[in-house]
């Protein structure tokens, strides 16, 4: 008689899920890429073969998959090396591996309990829900609900200590890389400039469960980690930083307002300002995928070079001990709490607690308030789903 498998802390889950965006892999998948990304929005394939000439200057190929394959090996390890032998699956929302067929492979392999990390830091409808609509999706389509496939996810993690780590390791070494040129002994350091995905403002402002701030969980997010970021950078090379948050990746309607100020707006403005030169962070993406190595590397590099600014870009988290080995502590403490116990759940200065399972309140879908999701509490929906409807781009 075989022996029952001795119990693990991630118990009850039997398996974990990768979540992210999805990327083209070569220049005939870039247009049908980004089909999937804005269908049902009505954008014409004129507009999508313009977007799409940002992957053709990479070759047609999103870097996204690929690092998402160097993330799961990099899981795979952290896990092994906790003795945990639970299997990991990857599946995209948007680009083959597709999310639905990973679902019906896990559930084929009889994975009943199935723990999500998502491959996006913060909370808001593009970088949350709509994800947690997705996998509603693949579960309900690939008939993995019928089989009793259930899926949870981990809180949303950009205030975690291993994530704010790898972006203050990041940024180090950046400003070492500027010189004294750009980091006087004497006069203004360099500015560190924190980056991230613009999304509508109205998006932004619905961002966590009520009560919100005026700026909204997204925004508000992404200050106290750039807060932080500064505070341990400033401590560890003995003076003070100054840091301000940009975005980047504008994609809506001249009309409808968006996160600003934009990241290239904001270097001219440090320029006149008598700025020497700029560490560009961005704190809003997990890898280096095409809203980095184009909107950053690319268009804000040229920005720099033109106004005379230096300028270095920090790191993104990618596969950094700190930010692997974190990503296990939450898998961990997701497992622990599910078991009804009391687990840490360590944040940085000045961050909140993140939510495992999101409010019906929070990060509204504008457009269709009552499309179902997973991972939600139980409850009913305020009058904040009443916000204006709006869209963030695409993120491959």
């Amino acid at each position: 008689m075989t022996s029952p498998a001795a119990p693990t802390v991630l118990d009850p889950y039997d398996a974990v899920l990768l979540v992210s965006f999805g990327g083209p892999e070569q220049p005939d998948d870039v247009v049908p890429f980004l089909e999937n990304v804005t269908k049902g929005r009505g954008i014409p394939r004129e507009r999508l073969v313009e977007v799409g000439e940002h992957y053709f200057l990479f070759g047609g190929r999103s870097p996204i998959n690929d690092q998402c394959r160097a993330l799961l090996g990099a899981l795979r390890t952290e896990l092994d090396g906790r003795g945990l032998a639970t299997p990991l699956y990857w599946g995209n929302r948007n680009w083959d591996p597709y999310l639905e067929t990973e679902i019906k492979a896990l559930a084929a392999a009889g994975h009943r309990r199935v723990l999500a990390v998502l491959t996006s830091a913060y909370p808001s409808y593009s970088s949350c829900r709509q994800y947690r609509e997705n996998l509603y999706d693949a579960v309900q389509g690939s008939g993995a609900a019928e089989l009793g496939v259930t899926v949870d996810k981990i809180r949303h993690y950009s205030d975690h200590p291993g994530f704010v780590t790898a972006s203050v390791d990041a940024t180090l070494a950046a400003l070492e890389s500027l010189g004294e040129d750009a980091d006087p002994a004497e006069g203004e350091a360099a500015r560190l400039v924190f980056v991230t995905h613009s999304i509508p403002t109205t998006m932004a402002e619905a961002s966590g469960p009520p009560p919100r701030s005026a700026n909204g969980g997204y925004v508000d997010w992404h200050l106290a980690v750039a807060a932080e970021v500064t505070r341990q950078v400033s401590a560890r090379r003995g003076r003070d930083y100054t840091g301000d948050l940009a975005f980047c990746s504008r994609s809506g309607p001249p009309g409808q307002p968006w996160a600003e100020p934009d990241v290239n707006d904001h270097l001219t403005e440090l320029k006149a300002a008598g700025v020497p030169g700029v560490v560009v962070i961005p704190i809003g993406f997990i890898s280096d995928h095409m809203e980095v190595i184009y909107d950053l590397d690319t268009e804000a590099a040229e920005t720099a070079a033109e106004l005379g600014l230096t300028f270095a870009r920090a790191a993104t988290a990618g596969t950094h001990p700190a930010f692997v080995s974190g990503l296990v502590d939450l898998l961990v403490e997701r497992a622990a709490a599910t078991r009804g116990e009391q687990p840490d759940r360590p944040v940085v200065e000045g961050g909140v607690v993140g939510w495992y399972d999101c409010q019906p309140d929070c990060c509204v879908n504008a457009r269709q308030p009552d499309r179902p999701t997973l991972c939600q509490a139980a409850g009913r929906r305020s009058d904040a789903a009443t916000v204006a409807p709006a869209t963030a781009g695409a993120a491959g």
